[in-house]
């Protein structure tokens, strides 16, 4: 009997989606893909990436997304190219529409934590995000005489 009432709650608990008003508070900041996941359900991890994604939303729930270079000195580098977007709540999804010269298309946020964005396009890829932690490489500001 103990088992049928995990199971059963364990259900409850899948079957209660995310309240999308929630996600969009973790969405704002810098953001590098750790993974990829092919509609066919194959992966591509990512142990390295050279760029990371931007997102900067306003309280009126519009922004950009931009691919930034990050250096080593915690500086970042970036071309002027920006993807304008809009998030909308609809059909208790939070979706991400987005604009440029030459295209628009919309992404479907799944999830987003503090540490994790994991978001689902129309061609049912789904991107899993990390939070981006820049590299600090200090330089040592003294020299040793003591040998």
């Amino acid at each position: 009997m103990k088992k049928y009432t995990v199971l059963i709650f364990g259900l409850i608990l899948l079957s209660c989606s995310n309240d999308p008003n929630a996600l969009i508070e973790h969405l704002d900041g810098y953001w590098e893909i750790d993974e990829v996941i092919m509609p066919d359900g194959s992966k591509r991890e990512y142990t390295y990436n050279d760029t990371v994604d931007y997102f900067s939303i306003s309280d009126s729930l519009t922004g950009f997304r931009k691919k930034l270079k990050p250096s080593f000195d915690g500086t970042y580098t970036t071309s002027d190219d920006s993807e304008d977007l809009k998030l909308k709540i609809e059909n208790d999804s939070l979706h991400i529409y987005y604009t440029t010269p030459f295209a628009n298309w919309k992404e479907t946020v799944l999830d987003a934590t503090e540490e994790r964005l994991f978001i689902i396009n129309d061609q049912k890829i789904k991107y899993l995000y990390k939070r981006f932690e820049p590299i600090n490489v200090e330089k040592s500001n003294s020299t040793s005489t003591d040998r």
